[in-house]
């Protein structure tokens, strides 16, 4: 198997606060991975550390076998790292098509931008239908799709995620899920943060479990699944709907 992600005693925060502690880990070419743990723990830190938004103090990240701590965000979206922030990131005062264009804004070919968006559409079909409306006008799980799809456009060698499933009805969170099942049965590589662990756990090959910074535990995620401290402290008594992946 390729690895195409590695985070070697990764360091990173916010001014003098440090959010991760020699973070290691790796994301292999064609996997879901998913990083769980409490509010805190420095998931969301490590996307954006990863994606460039945040500068990493010491350590080094390795991307398709290149390093990459010291590129900008750009310059690291270039290289093929898409990123879903939490709480979508869309500019609510542009319409549905004009965020989705934005996606393509390393992208030269227009016929290739245009496979592109029809085959987010095919993803998520009211996008087509509220292609022309502000993005700020739809709904909760219609930003969340809106984001993904850009991403999708983007056409990256991993998407990032973040918290997909955030404050959306069921039937959303499991259409979302199915999507990104998809994804990655068409061979895109997925590091997936989310809260519900449960399902993060059921669609993932492999996780880790993050705390105060650091990785404590890693493994398959089946097995993470029926870890008893997983159990006890992560996963709880859920509803989720069941992905099949």
């Amino acid at each position: 198997m390729t690895t195409l992600l590695t985070l070697e005693n990764v360091v990173s925060g916010y001014d003098h606060l440090m959010a991760l502690h020699d973070l290691c880990l790796t994301v292999n070419k064609g996997e879901i991975v998913c990083l769980i743990g409490s509010n805190g723990a420095g998931k969301t830190t490590t996307l954006k550390t990863i994606s460039g938004l945040i500068k990493t103090k010491k350590g080094q990240i390795y991307f398709k076998d290149k390093t990459i701590q010291n590129l900008s965000a750009h310059s690291r979206t270039a290289l093929g790292i898409s990123h879903v922030p939490e709480g979508r990131g869309i500019f609510n005062e542009m319409s549905v098509l004009e965020n989705l264009a934005l996606g393509a804004f390393l992208l030269q070919d227009k016929q290739e931008y245009q496979k592109r968006l029809q085959y987010a559409y095919e993803l998520f079909p009211k996008l087509k239908d509220r292609a022309m409306q502000n993005a700020g006008t739809l709904s909760g799980g219609e930003q969340q799709m809106l984001a993904i799809a850009r991403a999708i456009i983007q056409g990256g060698d991993i998407i990032l995620l973040d918290e997909p499933s955030m404050g959306l009805a069921p039937m959303i969170v499991e259409h979302i899920f199915e999507v990104i099942c998809t994804l990655n049965q068409q061979g895109k590589t997925i590091l997936l943060v989310e809260q519900n662990a449960h399902l993060a756990l059921q669609i993932a090959h492999r996780g880790y479990v993050i705390q105060s910074g650091k990785c404590v535990l890693s493994g398959d995620a089946q097995a993470l699944l029926h870890d008893p401290m997983v159990q006890e402290i992560y996963l709880g008594v859920v509803a989720s709907p069941r992905i099949y992946c």
